[in-house]
């Protein structure tokens, strides 16, 4: 003869006990879920209430994590459906507003610039420089045409950009391209001393 199941009757302290214990848990779950905190609040809020309501329903309340995830995940499933998005008919599309382009006036001067600021250097680290960066050859096949190590390369590339850096006329043209000077760099003042920006 089996004994006849005796059923506790639910209150909400109960109900009140697990949220104490779980919530933090669920509210992780929640923000899993949303990318906004104030969301996730409101979804657990709403998957707890659809648990409240269900609580004498549930008969194995060893599984309630399980419940509520569930009521998480549909209940922001319903809520992504009934997001609205608002769609208006027009008659064009509107054009993008361009951005702004550099004068090619302006681009050629510096392009030339550079060239002759490149012919300045020494053949051998011309050589480098036009093979790296103009012919777009990797060290490594730099070394190998040039018949010198990798680490030739990287040296005498390294010296002839910091001669290309310190150039005065490379930089007259590229001043002139963008007068504003960036943190660290010297600007001259207005009465031809120089200032660091």
């Amino acid at each position: 003869m089996t004994t006849p199941r005796t059923v506790q009757p639910v209150t909400p302290l109960t109900f009140t006990s697990y949220v104490r214990a779980r919530g933090p848990v669920l509210l992780r779950t929640a923000r899993s879920l949303t990318s906004n905190p104030s969301d996730a609040e409101d979804l657990l809020q709403t998957a707890l209430t659809k648990t409240y309501l269900a609580w004498e329903r549930i008969e194995d309340h060893r599984a309630l994590d399980g419940y509520v995830r569930r009521a998480l995940v549909n209940t922001r499933t319903s809520q992504w459906r009934k997001r609205r998005v608002d769609e208006y008919a027009v008659d064009e599309l509107p054009e993008p507003d361009p951005l702004p382009q550099p004068d090619p006036a302006e681009q050629q001067a510096v392009r030339d610039a550079m060239w002759q600021a490149v012919l300045r250097l020494p053949a051998r680290q011309r050589a480098m420089v036009v093979l790296r960066y103009y012919e777009d050859m990797s060290e490594a096949a730099t070394a190998e045409l040039l018949g010198v190590s990798v680490g030739t390369v990287k040296s005498a590339v390294s010296r002839a950009l910091a001669k290309l850096r310190e150039d005065q006329e490379l930089a007259e043209v590229t001043r002139a391209e963008d007068p504003e000077p960036v943190a660290g760099q010297v600007a001259p003042t207005q009465d031809g001393q120089a200032m660091a920006a």
